[in-house]
């Protein structure tokens, strides 16, 4: 029966995989001008998506310093059985809220029925009402990344807000009842220091760890700091448009930042107009060391990719992730023979 399982498990995910390959990366959208023959060469030839393909500038570089879209696909089978743990939002953050904040679940809903363990919330007069009181809520997708299907509403002069419109009650009642399986949770107010560069959107670290093959030991290997502007409000995901910063392991110290979706450079944010090149992260030992050690609590797992708010109080996890997309950790160089490349090397990722 075991054999059986396995050889079933093996096929499945070749399957995946190929569908994958198909969808993600042979035919994924593409933001920059690359001819199609090249697009086709390097989705047969290394996994690479059209757009990895101008980021990473293969007409010059070698494409074997890279990762690609494909290795990525990959790599969310390193922690196995567990992978459910962190692919499912609500699951994760029941987990995580016995060691560290997570934002509340104030509701989901799911097949058409509105639940909630905390408030007596069953329709959308409730969610109203908690609204009121909270004055910004988020709604996510339960089973769904980067920023994909994410909403924020808000209440401000006794106009309510979807992300920045102003629309009626009537059109919230009708925005919510037209979707199904999403949660909604509380808004983390952000630290002053993360408002300085820009307060329209929350703005998250992704930070990287792993558990050491050689040593068993948890440590951090990659960190970028994700920063929203005027086309991605409410979220900062680089695939929405965002902007990505890099962290400096050893100091804390952002770079420039970058963009997933085309080839620019800003060292101040283009909208706000303030510094992102050389600000530092607030207490970023400590930072380090409480995801090094909030990692330590799960020995089942490999690898997570926290996504991480910075408030006046403290972090707050608003997401855990079993991998992490290889696009806004190689905007500053390749990975394939560095410390991740290695990691996913030794987990057969990569050959």
């Amino acid at each position: 029966m075991k054999f059986c399982k396995n050889a079933y498990d093996f096929i499945t995910k070749k399957i995946k995989l190929s569908i994958l390959w198909v969808v993600r990366v042979l035919f994924a959208p593409c933001h920059f001008d690359v001819p199609l023959y090249k697009r086709i060469y390097y989705a047969i030839f290394g996994g690479f998506m059209p757009d990895q393909v101008a980021l990473y500038n293969l007409n010059n570089n070698n494409k074997k310093e890279y990762l690609s879209e494909f290795d990525w696909y990959k790599s969310r089978y390193i922690n196995g059985d567990y992978s459910f743990i962190l692919n499912n939002k609500l699951v994760c953050a029941d987990l995580l809220k016995q060691y560290i904040r997570v934002p509340e679940t104030i509701c989901i809903k799911k097949k058409g029925v509105i639940y909630s363990s905390l408030y007596n919330i069953n329709d959308y007069t409730g969610i109203l009402y908690i609204l009121g009181v909270k004055k910004s809520l988020y709604i996510k997708p339960i089973n769904v990344g980067k920023g994909l299907g994410v909403n924020k509403i808000s209440v401000d002069n006794n106009n309510i807000y979807l992300d920045s419109n102003v629309i009626t009650e009537k059109d919230l009642i009708s925005f919510l009842d037209n979707k199904d399986n999403y949660f909604i949770s509380e808004c983390i107010n952000q630290s002053q220091f993360l408002n300085k560069i820009y307060d329209k959107t929350s703005n998250t670290i992704r930070l990287i760890t792993i558990r050491n093959p050689k040593t068993n030991n948890c440590e951090v290997l990659y960190a970028v700091q994700r920063i929203g502007t005027k086309e991605t409000i409410p979220v900062d995901n680089g695939s929405k448009g965002g902007l990505v910063a890099n962290i400096d392991i050893e100091t804390g110290i952002l770079s420039s930042a970058k963009s997933i979706q085309k080839i620019v450079d800003f060292e101040n944010h283009p909208d706000s107009g303030n510094p992102i090149k050389g600000t530092k992260i607030e207490n970023w030992e400590e930072l380090k060391n409480i995801f090094v050690n909030l990692m330590d609590n799960f020995p089942y797992l490999y690898f997570v990719a926290w996504d991480i708010l910075i408030t006046d109080e403290g972090p707050v996890v608003i997401e855990a992730n079993t991998s992490s997309g290889v696009n806004i950790i190689q905007l500053w160089g390749g990975q394939r023979n560095g410390k991740l490349g290695n990691f996913y090397r030794y987990h057969r990722i990569i050959k």
